[in-house]
């Protein structure tokens, strides 16, 4: 369940039909559409030391504090704003 990791949240964005949330300790929740975002379980193990999240439509990025961005969300048009290396 999301609600039960929804603790001590910093900041809160959205796409379209997705959710991340950014808590005290660095580590981000993702609910919603999983097209949008709303699943990051394939970038889960890099979303550690996040010191911002930012929205498109359709895709999330987040800022680490060694200074690398990790983005999600929709991952077959680049335009949305979701980089798959």
């Amino acid at each position: 369940k999301v609600d039960t990791h929804l603790k001590n949240v910093r900041e809160i964005q959205a796409t379209k039909s997705a959710f991340a949330a950014l808590r005290e300790d660095g580590r981000v929740v993702t609910w919603g559409n999983p097209m949008c975002g709303g699943d990051s379980k394939k970038v889960q193990n890099q979303l550690r030391n996040v010191l911002a999240i930012h929205a498109t439509e359709d895709a999330f990025a987040a800022i680490r504090a060694d200074g690398s961005i990790v983005t999600w969300g929709y991952q077959y048009d680049a335009d949305c704003g979701h980089i798959d290396f």
